[in-house]
């Protein structure tokens, strides 16, 4: 793997290319340029446009898409169709459905969705939990992007898709409970978390889990997904998806939301994840809890957001580079270790 294609030149994939940069040829690939500048060319270009696409792909190893979830699959298929590694950062089930279909029906190159936060780096991490345990009991996973310092009803800052982000609160969300594989309404399972005093609200969201319910259907009792939020902020998504009915408008919703709450540059982002089970007759748990901030790389400040969603992506990438991974079909990101993604030259970040 020598030429990686970044597709998405927004803030995460803008990160991408840099990191991706430091190791691999890469180009960008827009509708417009970057804001800030990159260490690498930009081609501007539609990928809608399928013509353009079939001409420019094949001249990559790798294809990297930073793209709303509802843009993924026509690069995805055109990635695969030419035998070209593909990664992504969808959170979307039907699309990573699709994805894992291809895959099945036979694939020369990688194909890994799902290389974000959540799904992403919580599976690898509750998998990584879970290994530790002779039967497992309940896997439980909380993933939380937020502003450092909320202001209004909502606490909240669109650091990251509004789309995505909308998605994630209307589709329905896979878990197992009472040992058997069940869907749940997203913005469900409402709880409350306290992290280093403070208080947060937790509740289903869709498709953090990736690919974990169909991996560990038989042997937990209960497996979820939750996203963090501050106090409140799940019962006013409620009254405008379903109360307001703007559930059917997601443009519209996505704009008043957009100009609402536009993104900060203090933010941080929760991982915490919880594992239940018996190591030698013995029941006990084991917990993992990291709060990522901004940081500084190579002089720029990037949000825990970005930083966190772009170094997750690009470590697999590495990882897949370095054979760490297999070489074709589709990557579970639960399958993933995460000692050897913490020695990635990325994946250091983290630590």
């Amino acid at each position: 793997m020598k030429n990686i294609l970044v597709i998405g030149m927004g803030k995460v994939g803008s990160l991408v290319g840099i990191l991706l940069s430091k190791r691999f040829e890469v180009k960008g690939l827009d509708k417009s340029f970057p804001s800030s500048e990159v260490p690498f060319e930009v081609i501007k270009g539609d990928v809608t446009d399928l013509i353009f696409l079939e001409n420019l792909i094949p001249t990559f190893d790798a294809i990297v898409s930073c793209m709303p979830y509802n843009l993924n699959l026509k690069i995805a298929q055109t990635a695969h169709k030419n035998g070209k590694h593909y990664f992504d950062l969808t959170e979307d089930v039907p699309t990573t459905s699709a994805i894992r279909k291809m895959a099945e029906e036979g694939s020369s190159a990688v194909l890994a969705p799902q290389c974000g936060l959540a799904p992403g780096l919580i599976g690898i991490v509750g998998a990584d939990l879970a290994k530790r345990f002779i039967k497992l009991r309940d896997i439980e996973l909380r993933v939380g992007a937020l502003p450092k310092y909320p202001n209004g009803l909502l606490g909240y800052s669109f650091t990251w898709s509004p789309a995505g982000v909308i998605n994630e609160y209307i589709n329905d969300c896979e878990v197992i409970h009472n040992g058997k594989l069940k869907l749940v309404s997203a913005l469900d399972g409402l709880e409350t978390i306290n992290i280093e005093g403070n208080e947060f609200e937790a509740f289903s969201t869709s498709g953090g889990l990736g690919t974990m319910c169909e991996t560990f259907e038989g042997k937990v009792d209960t497996l979820n997904y939750k996203t963090i939020r501050y106090p409140g902020h799940g019962k006013l998504m409620k009254f405008l998806l379903y109360e307001l009915i703007l559930k059917n408008r997601r443009e519209l919703l996505e704009e008043i939301l957009t100009e609402a709450k536009p993104p900060v540059q203090e933010d941080v982002v929760y991982v915490y994840a919880v594992v239940e089970g018996w190591k030698n007759g013995v029941i006990e748990r084991e917990e993992f809890y990291k709060a990522y901030s901004p940081i500084l790389i190579d002089g720029k400040h990037w949000r825990a957001i970005s930083w966190t969603t772009a170094a997750s992506i690009v470590s697999v990438i590495e990882m897949v580079a370095d054979k760490k991974l297999p070489q074709k079909g589709f990557i579970k990101q639960e399958e993933i270790d995460f000692n050897d993604f913490l020695t990635t030259t990325t994946g250091k970040f983290f630590r």
